[in-house]
């Protein structure tokens, strides 16, 4: 559909939401099984855009990866850490996994490969990771512009060693990096001066590789992060649940926020490994009831005759929950400001210019600054049209605004296909139950 008429709620809500599996230890997941020996079976997976774009990436690569939409689950025949081809292309969209995991991969094995992806991809930089793999053996060219996608590997196996990556626009590149360590010929330092943006999604890496039977030591300190990773060493393919995705369950635990009454999200909780799983403690700042158990979250605010509460926080560690926030804020009773997330800017759009552009043809008052924002809520939301620049977030955030105001309508709510094929469908469920 070309556009989304949302529905707003006509009273609290009740609801029981379940996600699918999660994009980031889905990705994570297929890269450990692909390098594995042996067989792995992968349950609640996440199928969607940037996880298909990872199972062609592989099976470009010559591996077999068997999809089975009931569940849904893959299976993956590992290469033993040894890729079965030596030449091939590798399209990544808009997917940024895609690109840097694959980027990493290639350049453990032996051969000629190349990375591209949609004009928002070349526009995304990657000269960290670039270095950093040079570093480490790898032969790596720009195919058009320097520090940016396309790139051409060449790729005679890494040989391990130290890497420095002094504040690095992205915890994808860390994760890369220890990913491929275990194929180097000898161990890796990874060593982070400064601020990492998304931080616990190196935990998660961490714990994806441990899965595979690959243990990483971290170190940190006040100057920054290190990750030791033993090499060489090979993954063990295994049997492994991914866990429902925490950055796209921010909207609808949100959306008992915006419109008052309960939603239960199971089969995430206390025990998650996702960051982004913390996102209750936000809304709990601003005045909601959060019940937390293992597997299950739930966020409430029985009182809707009392305005949320506007807050000011540092959300360098879940970005990904940045615009759930942003329009949250709209509801609350005074500005909220969201600092230290420059990184959004290059996403798969500058989400820091999409927010306060969408946010201020509601109502809003919203003040940019180059590593965030601070948005003053209007006495009353106007109803509008509303874009998502081919961004899923923007698209499912924008959803919120609509449960709190009528009116409103969201342009190409297909892009949520990135991650959240069937979103909107998920989401008339909140207002109509019997949909």
């Amino acid at each position: 559909m070309d556009e989304y008429v949302c529905q707003p709620a006509c009273g609290p809500i009740d609801a029981v939401v379940r996600v699918p599996g999660s994009k980031s230890i889905t990705n994570r997941a297929l890269v450990t099984a692909a390098l594995a020996d042996g067989h792995s079976l992968l349950t609640n997976v996440l199928l969607a855009a940037d996880t298909r774009l990872m199972i062609d990436a592989l099976r470009s690569l010559g591996i077999a990866v068997t999809v089975d939409s009931v569940g849904p689950h893959l299976e993956i025949t590992g290469c033993g850490g040894h890729l079965p081809l030596s030449e091939a292309k590798l399209f990544c969209g808009n997917a940024g996994t895609v690109m840097r995991f694959g980027a990493a991969m290639v350049a453990t094995g032996h051969g000629l490969f190349e990375l591209d992806g949609v004009q928002r991809m070349r526009e995304r930089p990657i000269a960290h990771l670039v270095d950093a793999l040079r570093s480490l053996g790898a032969g790596l060219e720009y195919l058009d512009r320097e520090g940016y996608p396309p790139i051409r590997v060449h790729a005679s196996g890494l040989r391990g060693g130290e890497i420095v990556l002094e504040a690095p626009p992205s915890s994808q590149f860390v994760s890369a990096l220890m990913l491929a360590a275990p194929c180097a010929a000898n161990d890796v330092l990874i060593e982070v001066a400064g601020p990492v943006p998304s931080a616990p999604y190196l935990s998660l890496t961490a714990e994806v590789m441990d899965r595979f039977g690959v243990g990483v030591i971290e170190q940190r300190d006040a100057e920054g992060v290190r990750f030791i990773i033993a090499a060489p060493q090979r993954y063990s393919g295994c049997t492994f649940a991914v866990e429902p995705d925490a950055s796209n369950a921010t909207y609808f635990l949100a959306a008992a926020a915006v419109a008052g009454g309960r939603v239960v999200l199971e089969g995430l909780g206390e025990r998650s490994i996702q960051g982004d799983a913390r996102f209750v403690d936000v809304l709990e700042r601003m005045g909601c009831s959060i019940v937390r158990e293992p597997d299950r979250l739930t966020v409430s605010r029985p009182d809707t005759g009392k305005a949320l509460r506007g807050i000011d926080l540092d959300l360098n560690d879940m970005p990904d929950t940045v615009q759930t926030l942003a329009v949250v804020a709209l509801f609350a009773d005074g500005p909220t400001t969201i600092r230290n997330v420059a990184n959004l800017r290059l996403k798969e759009t500058d989400r820091i210019v999409a927010l306060a552009t969408e946010l201020a043809k509601l109502g809003a008052t919203v003040e940019q600054r180059s590593d965030g924002l601070t948005i003053h809520p209007p006495a009353t939301l106007t109803a509008a049209v509303l874009d998502t620049y081919d961004d899923h977030r923007m698209a499912m955030s924008m959803a919120l605004a609509g449960l709190g105001c009528a009116g409103c309508v969201i342009r190409d709510p297909g892009c949520c296909g990135k991650t959240f094929p069937d979103f909107f469908e998920q989401w008339d469920r909140l207002t109509d139950p019997s949909s």
